[in-house]
């Protein structure tokens, strides 16, 4: 029985393969600085040239494997909108995440591309939600919520604060429903400062 030897596309598509898992799983644990093509290839057991043969340069390989899948589109009142911000955000917390989600949380810390790339996301985001919150400084109000988000996640999966690391996701989206529909709403009427 005779084995049929992979076409060269074949053997092209597997090392790109492998070339993507290495980078993914390296930029999650080390960052970006840290990350090197050299040990990018080292860990896809192939030469650093092939990297850049297929991938062009670091920033391009990082952009290939830190895009975390988008969040849907939030619609309806306010209070809709508020309950699918927080479900987002409860998707975000259960569990592990991603490791294109952790590459790109931890890098948007310390690479300004990266910060821009997760900047602009999160600014189509906002203004996307924005449309469905309370009329008055809605689209502050939208990020305020993003700015919560984003701290949370930070504070579970990259810091690993001992209370947001260790609480039940269900808890963490309980005590912030008051706060997320508050802001929604935009009623500060509701709650004067005094």
């Amino acid at each position: 029985m005779s084995e049929t030897r992979p076409t060269r596309a074949e053997q092209r598509r597997r090392t790109q393969e492998r070339i993507l898992r290495a980078a993914t799983r390296l930029f999650a644990e080390t960052g970006y600085e840290r990350t090197t093509i050299r040990a990018v290839a080292a860990a896809a057991e192939t030469d650093p040239s092939l990297v850049m043969r297929y991938f062009g340069s670091k920033e391009e390989l990082f952009a290939r494997v830190a895009v975390p899948e988008p969040d849907a589109p939030i619609s309806g009142t306010p209070e809709q909108a508020a309950e699918q911000l927080l479900a987002a955000l409860a998707a975000k917390i259960e569990g592990e995440p991603d490791t294109a989600t952790l590459a790109a949380i931890r890098t948007m810390l310390t690479h300004s591309d990266t910060a821009e790339s997760v900047r602009e996301a999160m600014t189509a985001r906002q203004r996307q939600a924005a449309g469905h919150l309370g009329p008055d400084d809605a689209e502050l109000r939208a990020g305020l919520i993003g700015a919560l988000t984003i701290g949370v996640v930070i504070s579970r999966h990259l810091l690993h604060l001992d209370s947001v690391g260790d609480a039940d996701p269900d808890r963490i989206v309980e005590l912030l429903r008051p706060a997320f529909h508050e802001i929604a709403h935009g009623d500060t009427d509701r709650n004067p400062a005094s």
